[in-house]
Formats: structure tokens, C-alpha cells, sequence
């Protein structure tokens, strides 16, 4: 039996979950004692979310608030995106954000609040690293999609397509102050979305318990979360308006979030978001596209901690215990949910080492259980490259 590692966790987020938890909005505008309100949103929300359709309808009814909106154009958040999105919050003068929206539009408001209050671009916030300061604006995220969890987390990650690199930033004080996590505003996600939020999300607690940081705390939440998505995910899949799974996937997605924070991600996400920032596609897409390789290689570093993620996805024991049980488990999973394969984005085998050098330059990579080599990140890449079909 070994010693339990020294660990410290600070979640200071207000946490409220459940169908229907949105409408409660306006009393968490009154508490703030809010009277000017910036509401960010995914751009044209209304034509395909009912449900944030009604709860905008409903802000509009307040007495005495004043809103001003801010439509986050579609795709991930970009340098541009957030500078826009600072200036407009600006000039607003608002006293509290709220952020309605999937991950991009809840990682968007966190950077341009930042920002805000530093008076600052994003680049130049990048480039001096100033302190985080206590937010003078509080902040309420309502996500409509089941992934990132970037209601409870403290990261937003920014583009910069110029460059076709990633740029992420984390610190407690970006942390939402409330999440109202409210499943039914994911019931219209379309089935790509579904698989590829989600994916994300059972990637991010699969990663907690790999990440050389990982904690007990961190175990226990991603255990229960793997456990709630790994049948869920396949059922919202299906069935979109499968109450009971898009419930599990959003209460799972919130928890894989807050094992994030506890622990990290770790090498699937630096080798993910090289993917994405060289092609520009959704961020649950690119880490599906190689998260079983990146534990095939992790499971000679931490076997023990894959058999019980192969035990939470109700993997049936098979003899084995050397952690190929939950890489099996994820292939199954993703085969289930008909996910693409790398070639599928065009990339060929001539594309493999600059993909390598853009993921040893990310953070995540640094957090695995065992520092991974140019020539281990290429292979990981070239077995996901010979995958013509899940």
C-alpha cells in the first residue's frame, strides 16, 4: 500500500444541476444583485435550441435588467473572436455574463472578461502573462452541449489560425461563479455533436486518472463520470431526445470538467489539438481521433489505473490486467458511435512530424505518466492514420 501524495483542490464554483435548472437564472441574476447583464451566446441560437430560446425569451421579461447581447460566431473561439467579444463587454459595462452556449462560447466569455478587466488584447495577455486579477464582473455559464465541462474548469483554450496554434490559459480565477447545468439545453444536439462533445468529455475523465498529477479526489469523480456517459453517450447518440442519457451526459461532462481541474488532461489532448490546429475542426473530433492510441501507449506507465476505467465502462474481464481491456473498451465505444478516423481529414504520413512537433510544444503533454518521445507521438499518430473505418 502506498502513501497518499500531498494534494491541494479549489473549486469555488456554485453548482446547480437538473431539467429545468435554467429558468432559475433570473434568481441567480438577483442574488448577484445584477442589473446590467452581457449575455454571450452561440450565434443564432434561437433557430436550433428551443430551450435556450425560451430562457432568452424569459431574461427579456425581467424587470429592471438591462441586456446587452453578443452573438459568438460559429466554430472555436479565435484571437479575433475574443478581442471582439472584450471590446463589446467593454463598452457594455455589465455587471455580471452570462454565457449560454457550448464550450467555445463559455471559453470565449472567460478570455474576454479577462481581458476586459485588464484592458488588454488577447495577444497582449499572452505575451506579458500579467496576474490573474479577482473578476470585478461575475460570471454564469449555462452550457448547451455535453463536453469540455467549461462551466466548472478554470481553462480557455484560443486559436490563433494565423500561426495554427492553440493557445490555452488556466487559472482559478477564470472559473465561472455559477453553472447551471441544465440537460435540457443539449436535447437538439445533432449526433456529430453528440459523439464529438461527449467523446471529449469521457476523454477528459479518462485523463484525470492517467495524468501524472491525478489525485484520489480526481479518481473518484472520473470513475463515476466514465461509469454515467460510457452507456449514455451511446444512447443520446441514437436518440437525441433520450431524457435520461442527455440527463447522465451532462451531469457526466460537468464532473469530467471538475476532474480536469483536480487533475489535467494529458498527452490525447496535445495530440489532439495539434490535429485541430492545423485543420480547424471541432476539438472532441480531433481527441476521438486519437485517444485510443495515446492509451495503448500510456498503459505500459499505468496499467492498474486502466483496468478501473475498463471497469467503470463496464469492460467484462477477459484475463487480462495489463490495461488493454480499456483501450479495447474505447475502440468499442467509438466504433459504436461510427466516429471518423484521421485519414478521413486528409492528412497523409508526410504530415506525421509536424503534427509531433506542434504536440511536444503543448502543456498537456507534459502531464502524462511518463514523458513521451518524437518518435513515440508519431507512431501514436501513424496508428491512428492506418485506421480506415472504426
Amino acid at each position: 500500500m502506498d502513501a497518499i501524495s500531498p494534494f491541494a483542490n479549489h473549486l469555488p464554483v456554485k453548482i446547480r444541476f437538473g431539467a429545468g435548472v435554467a429558468s432559475s437564472l433570473p434568481a441567480v441574476l438577483q442574488e448577484l444583485e445584477a442589473t446590467s447583464i452581457f449575455v454571450m451566446v452561440d450565434e443564432g441560437i434561437e433557430q436550433f435550441n428551443p430551450a435556450a430560446a425560451e430562457l432568452l425569451e424569459l431574461l427579456a421579461t425581467v424587470p429592471g435588467l438591462s441586456l446587452t447581447r453578443f452573438d459568438k460566431p460559429p466554430a472555436e473561439p479565435t484571437i479575433d473572436m475574443v478581442d471582439a467579444a472584450t471590446s463589446a463587454l467593454r463598452s457594455s459595462k455589465a455587471t455580471a455574463l452570462v454565457a449560454l452556449g457550448g464550450g467555445s462560447v463559455i471559453d470565449t466569455a472567460k478570455a474576454a472578461r479577462l481581458c476586459a478587466q485588464l484592458d488588454c488584447s488577447f495577444a497582449d495577455f499572452l505575451r506579458d502573462r500579467p496576474a490573474y486579477p479577482v473578476p470585478t464582473v461575475a460570471l454564469v455559464a449555462l452550457p448547451t452541449s455535453a463536453g469540455t465541462g467549461s462551466e466548472v474548469s478554470g481553462g480557455s483554450v484560443v486559436s490563433d489560425p494565423v500561426a495554427g496554434t492553440k493557445n490555452g490559459i488556466a487559472n482559478a480565477l477564470l472559473r465561472a461563479q455559477y453553472a447551471l447545468v441544465d440537460p435540457l439545453l443539449s436535447t437538439s444536439m445533432p449526433p456529430s455533436m453528440t459523439a464529438n462533445t461527449g467523446i471529449d468529455a469521457i476523454a477528459q475523465a479518462i485523463a484525470g486518472m492517467v495524468a501524472s498529477c491525478r489525485t484520489p479526489i480526481g479518481d473518484g469523480i472520473a470513475l463515476e463520470a466514465i461509469r454515467m456517459m460510457t452507456p449514455a453517450i451511446v444512447a443520446a447518440y441514437r436518440d437525441g431526445s433520450n431524457a435520461a442519457a442527455r440527463s447522465a451526459m451532462a451531469c457526466g461532462s460537468m464532473m469530467a470538467g471538475l476532474t480536469m481541474n483536480v487533475s489535467d488532461c494529458s498527452a490525447e489532448h496535445s495530440l489532439g489539438q495539434a490535429i485541430g490546429g492545423v485543420k480547424h475542426v471541432p476539438h472532441g473530433l480531433t481527441i476521438g481521433l486519437v485517444l485510443a492510441e495515446t492509451l495503448e501507449r500510456e498503459r505500459a506507465f499505468v496499467p492498474e489505473q486502466l483496468e478501473r476505467i475498463a471497469d467503470a465502462m463496464g469492460a467484462p474481464q477477459d484475463g487480462t490486467s495489463d490495461g488493454s481491456r480499456a483501450v479495447r473498451a474505447v475502440e468499442q465505444l467509438l466504433s459504436e458511435l461510427d466516429f471518423p478516423v484521421l485519414s478521413s481529414l486528409g492528412f497523409t504520413d508526410s504530415d506525421l512530424d509536424g503534427l509531433a512537433d506542434l504536440a511536444l510544444e503543448d502543456y498537456f503533454i507534459t502531464m502524462a505518466p511518463a514523458p513521451w518521445s518524437k518518435q513515440e507521438v508519431v507512431t501514436a499518430f501513424r496508428h491512428a492514420l492506418a485506421r480506415s473505418h472504426r
